[in-house]
């Protein structure tokens, strides 16, 4: 077990240098670059740059060279200098506008997956256990609304309840008086009140097919032979289903939640930008519109780690749940 973590671990040096390589040639594949903008923005409000102080600019910013050499120096920088480069637009280092962010992001993502466990793995068992109850059905009619409404259509009705009701100022994880305040308690407080919109937003679809996933993978565990002789036994029922087929219908579920994981860092972004979150998804929007390019490709690599850690948290907890997969890892089948 222990090695195949390390093996892993190993494996996520290459993956993430790919990922860094495709990122950085798709960013760079749209005709132009940062300066071209400028030259189009000045333009069109009436003044006008060179081609030789555009030229200039380029060299400034190290446009100048090529494609494959702005990556190499982009990433040896990054590896051995821990310089990410300077964003372009915002004219900042790249760390001094992720690490907020990327903090937020991963914790409203970890909120929300929380979120999604509390709710579906109850209401999913309870589904499966009640097949065709009242209670049933409902799990069932409200699994077909999470994943029927988009998630920045809810955003808007729960701002709208948020403030139409509780009086809370709506939009952003902070109130106003917190956006640039220090850390205390009051703020961590003022986060806390104010992330539990996002996290119902982006929570809701994944609850939704996680609860049918896990009904349906319990359905076909209930009425197998081992359940019917640990019943014969005179084990009580909340055990039977505890032990053995609610840990098996959990592996699916275990080995699809990195694909969970994606989708709400992933699907963050619209809703991001509807509820005005400091996270990075709207940073990111911003970075591609502008073609800053290297604000775009530290985002995107951050988020691609966060990705492969969350591939690797799935596995090692999948292994956890299985003892069958831990006997292969320990026979180094895999």
């Amino acid at each position: 077990m222990g090695m195949f973590v390390v093996k892993r671990v190993l494996l996520m040096i290459p993956t993430l240098l790919a990922i860094s390589l495709v990122a950085f040639l798709v960013i760079t594949l749209p005709p132009g670059d940062y300066i071209d903008r400028l030259v189009l923005e000045a333009s069109l409000d009436g003044d006008y740059i060179t081609a030789a102080e555009a030229d200039g600019l380029r060299k400034i910013y190290g446009l100048d060279k090529s494609v494959m050499a702005q990556y190499f120096d982009w990433v040896w920088n990054m590896v051995v200098h821990g310089d990410l480069g300077r964003s372009f637009s915002y004219e900042l280092p790249v760390e001094e506008l992720i690490w907020d962010r990327l903090g937020m992001t991963t914790l409203l993502s970890i909120c929300s997956m929380v979120f999604i466990w509390t709710v579906a793995i109850p209401v999913g068992i309870f589904s499966a256990v009640r097949k065709y109850s009242f209670g049933d059905y409902i799990a069932t009619f409200l699994g077909f609304i999470g994943l029927a409404v988009p998630n920045f259509l809810l955003a808007l009705v729960l701002m709208y309840v948020s403030f139409r009701y509780f009086g809370q100022s709506v939009g952003g994880l902070f109130s106003p008086e917190y956006v640039n305040a220090s850390w205390s308690f009051a703020r961590i407080g003022d986060l806390m009140s104010h992330i539990w919109i996002p996290m119902i937003v982006l929570g809701t679809a994944g609850t939704a097919s996680v609860i049918r996933t896990i009904r349906a993978n319990l359905l076909d565990e209930l009425h197998r032979p081992y359940v019917v002789t640990a019943r014969a036994k005179g084990m009580p029922e909340h055990w039977v289903l505890a032990k053995y087929p609610v840990r098996h219908a959990l592996n699916p579920f275990v080995s699809s939640l990195n694909e969970l994981f994606v989708q709400i860092v992933s699907g963050s972004t619209i809703v991001s930008i509807v509820l005005g979150l400091q996270t990075t998804g709207p940073l990111l929007f911003d970075a591609l519109r502008q073609e800053d390019m290297y604000l775009a490709a530290a985002l995107i690599m951050f988020l691609s780690f966060l990705t492969v850690l969350g591939t690797l948290f799935s596995d090692i907890l999948l292994a956890w749940l299985d003892p069958r997969i831990r006997r292969q890892f320990n026979n180094g089948g895999l």
